[in-house]
């Protein structure tokens, strides 16, 4: 079985900062992409940023310049350093892990139970 748990979600003023992280624990052999997603109230789950095992980053553009993805692939953890915070950036943060259970099989997606962010006065 594979878990996900994230930490370091809560309440911040805006322009200020937070750093979440998410490890992955369980029987894993190989971890590909691991990434951030967000859900608003009312709006759909959407990518904040993700890094391949290489290290390779893809960002969404309201958070280029703010937000920074960062893993340690020992540690089977992930990153997000959120910096200048915005009340927009209020949501559910959420952890994903593109990941290979056992050699020769199938790479499946999995999840964390999601931190809360809001930005607020």
């Amino acid at each position: 079985q594979v878990q996900l748990v994230e930490s370091g979600g809560g309440l911040v003023q805006p322009g200020g900062s937070l750093r979440l992280s998410c490890a992955a624990s369980g029987s894993i052999f190989r971890i590909y992409t691991m990434g951030w997603y967000r859900q608003a109230p009312g709006k759909q789950r959407e990518l904040v940023a993700s890094i391949t095992s290489g290290g390779s980053t893809n960002s969404q553009d309201s958070v280029k310049g703010r937000f920074t993805i960062s893993r340690d692939n020992a540690k089977n953890t992930v990153y997000l350093q959120m910096n200048s915070l915005k009340p927009e950036d209020t949501a559910v943060y959420y952890c994903n892990a593109h990941l290979v259970r056992d050699w020769g099989t199938a790479a499946e997606n999995y999840w964390g139970q999601g931190t809360q962010v809001t930005v607020s006065l």
